[in-house]
């Protein structure tokens, strides 16, 4: 075995981005030759509505994505967040893809990209690389599912505990979100105000605290028990779909490969 090929099946060497690290060393290496680094900044713009897709973007390590759909009374509504579990933009394209909402950057830090042409080439030649993209488009589109559900029926403080849950878990900070007052609002759809009172009444319970630019969790499992489950949800389907892709402490402990 030379010494390519022996940094292909070790996946520490590879981005520290979970579906990259899914892949086996056949269909790494379709891509490796195109994997290019960036470093991203909180609120960088991705796309816009709109925009030719030309690029997928990985997130690496503790950074983040996010999907903004804007609305007619101007407030922005973030629907999902990716992390190193995925990558936003071109996942299954074949040809022109029109970006629907704006992709930001939620937590900034490592990404990595692959020109979509590049990644479309490569699943023509391989089936099991095809395949574990599209199953990876089947476990966002169940995020979708789950979000809007959410939204629908369970109440601001139990989709605040889930969301700082779900950010806390993709940047692997056992007890430090950076996370603003006004990100916060926009997760959750309300105004700066609101979400502030519901931080305000985890703070007066012992469970959270707050710091410039970031969320403090004082108490992990006071913050479990007053989330909703449809983290866990979305994690049971991933398990299901994509063993060892969401982020979870036994995923980030063990080396997963197809």
């Amino acid at each position: 075995m030379d010494a390519r090929t022996s940094n292909l099946n070790d996946v520490s060497n590879r981005p520290y981005n979970n579906l990259l690290r899914r892949l086996n060393p056949a269909d790494f290496a379709l891509l490796a030759p195109y994997i290019t680094f960036e470093d991203t900044a909180a609120n960088d713009l991705l796309y816009s509505p709109g925009d030719d897709v030309q690029v997928v973007h990985f997130p690496c390590g503790p950074s983040l994505a996010t999907f903004v759909v804007p609305n007619e009374d101007g407030r922005d509504v973030e629907t999902i967040l990716v992390g190193r579990e995925g990558a936003v933009g071109g996942i299954v394209s074949e040809g022109f893809l029109p970006a629907y909402t704006r992709i930001c950057v939620k937590f900034g830090g490592p990404f990595v990209r692959i020109n979509v042409a590049k990644l479309e080439a490569a699943k023509l030649r391989s089936p099991s690389l095809r395949n574990v993209f599209a199953r990876y488009a089947d476990c966002m589109l169940a995020q979708i599912f789950q979000s809007t559900a959410c939204n629908a029926i369970h109440s601001i403080e139990q989709r605040t505990a889930k969301w700082i849950m779900a950010a806390m878990e993709r940047t692997g900070d056992e007890d430090s979100v950076p996370l603003t007052h006004e990100q916060l609002a926009t997760l959750l759809g309300v105004g700066r105000s609101y979400a502030s009172r519901v931080l305000q009444s985890f703070k007066a319970e012992g469970v959270l605290d707050t710091r410039r630019g970031s969320i403090l969790v004082r108490n992990r499992d006071g913050l479990r028990l007053r989330a909703c489950l449809c983290n866990d949800a979305v994690k049971m389907h991933f398990e299901e779909v994509l063993r060892g892709v969401y982020p979870t402490e036994e995923a980030s402990s063990s080396e997963v490969q197809g």
